[in-house]
């Protein structure tokens, strides 16, 4: 990334009429920056005025932004620039047209690319890119860098873009949706892994790897791409990439991070033993192993082995909640799909109780059953995924969990708890997204953790 000028948000604003797609709390901030130059701003979202959040309507009426919702929130864009929400589809018709009479489409995530100065760390995949994410942020603050983390962690970073020098260091998880439209690439980009996921949004599983590919296809050569060589599907992106490339595998020596027994390695230096890592999960020696990938210049060894040490892990992802009467809950909300509640299974050595279901994002759930025939004894079930899920396991050949069925997440918690014996684990991993329900994945996760706790 270029030395961008401090001034450049402003100057690339001045006297534009801007529409802001999305009245939340990732574009308030935005909104909030955009008032202060002198663009004419529109907020526009399609829930009712009266079902926004009341200060958040305050807040925007102070600031003279003109606010358009409900049903015809995407009624005559003639503005400069739109800046959408990332799940919102480029092809929309109403931003199509926009885009044919003069509107320049973007997105917080492309206007900030567009402006950062410093070096970005990008990271994406169907599964584990919190975790990477999240790893590489901790390794180089460790080490004495500063350090901005965000992107779909959930922390808008275009408003902090004034306070970001050329020497800092920016880590940002990427979705496919944010990927969508990008023409920029991040200096270093790391691709976990891909798997089906998000079509519900996506119109096929190739549009979602082709969105993906984005976090690689735009970058120079001297920039790296990291890949997970056990991956088919990232494994043949190594041809296609006109930059630098690593891998990492938990099964074959690689130009990279690799396993060798129980040990990590990287371009055959001995790392650190997997053991020293306190999370648990192969998908978390992977993600280990990744962010290495990623550090590798600017982290000492060292360093390397404290966070594997010590870091307990990001919140709803097998994140321990208690323990009551020898039983212990584990929370992993963020688990929308098959793979990620296969990895969580993987995890455990006995078999467990199992909280699943949720909102049906047109994927497949038939890889599932096996796995939870051999991880679960009690497979409670809830939401509109849950036939699906139910529907899996009994195609399985082998020995079936018993199943129950419920309806609420105060019975669902309950239910378990009054099954289990001491000595069990009852782990809440959907597989499915939480938008039937709640409103994200870190309320499902919260209500589960509250009722939990009152038990």
């Amino acid at each position: 990334m270029q030395s961008i000028n401090k001034n450049s948000f402003n100057e690339k604003f001045k006297g534009k009429s801007i529409s802001v797609i999305g009245i939340g709390i990732s574009n308030t901030p935005i909104i909030n920056m955009l008032s202060k130059t002198s663009a004419t701003i529109i907020a526009r979202d399609k829930k009712e005025l009266s079902l926004l959040n009341k200060e958040t309507v305050t807040l925007l009426n102070s600031l003279n932004v003109k606010l358009i919702c409900g049903e015809d929130y995407l009624k005559d864009i003639k503005e400069d620039y739109v800046i959408k929400t990332p799940a919102m589809r480029f092809d929309t018709k109403e931003l199509l047209n926009a885009r044919k009479n003069g509107s320049i489409i973007t997105s917080e995530m492309e206007l900030f690319f567009e402006l950062c100065p410093a070096k970005i760390f990008g990271v994406t995949g169907s599964d584990g890119k919190t975790t990477t994410t999240t790893l590489i942020s901790n390794f180089l603050e460790k080490e004495g860098y500063n350090c901005y983390l965000g992107g779909n962690i959930g922390t808008p970073l275009l408003p902090l873009i004034n306070q970001i020098n050329k020497e800092d260091f920016v880590i940002v998880e990427l979705s496919s949706f944010q990927l969508h439209t990008m023409k920029m690439s991040p200096s270093v980009a790391v691709i976990t892994n891909l798997s089906p996921n998000h079509l519900d949004v996506h119109k096929s599983y190739e549009e979602y790897i082709e969105a993906k590919e984005n976090i690689y296809k735009y970058q120079h050569s001297n920039d790296t791409v990291i890949l997970n060589y056990d991956n088919d599907v990232t494994r043949s992106f190594i041809d296609k990439a006109k930059s630098n490339v690593l891998c990492f595998s938990r099964k074959t020596k690689v130009s990279g991070a690799y396993l060798e027994g129980d040990n990590i390695y990287f371009n055959d230096e001995l790392i650190m033993n997997k053991n020293d890592i306190k999370l648990k999960g192969d998908h978390n020696i992977e993600n280990y192993m990744a962010a290495i990938c990623a550090v590798h210049q600017y982290v000492s060894t060292k360093t390397i082995k404290f966070i594997a040490q010590t870091f307990g892990g990001v919140s709803h992802r097998l994140e321990f909640v208690r323990e009551k009467d020898n039983i212990s809950f584990y929370n992993s909300s963020i688990d929308s799909s098959p793979s990620r509640t296969i990895a969580a299974l993987s995890t455990f050595n006995e078999k467990i109780i199992l909280i699943a279901g949720g909102k049906d994002k047109g994927i497949s759930y038939d890889s599932i059953g096996d796995y939870i025939c051999d991880k679960v004894k009690i497979l409670l079930l809830i939401g509109p995924t849950a036939k699906a899920i139910e529907k899996s396991v009994l195609n399985s050949s082998k020995e079936k969990p018993k199943i129950i069925f419920c309806n609420s997440y105060e019975e669902i918690v309950k239910t378990a708890f009054s099954n289990a014996i001491s000595g069990d684990n009852i782990l809440l991993s959907p597989a499915s997204t939480s938008f039937d329900m709640f409103s994200n994945f870190e309320e499902r996760g919260n209500t589960f953790k509250k009722i939990v706790n009152s038990l």
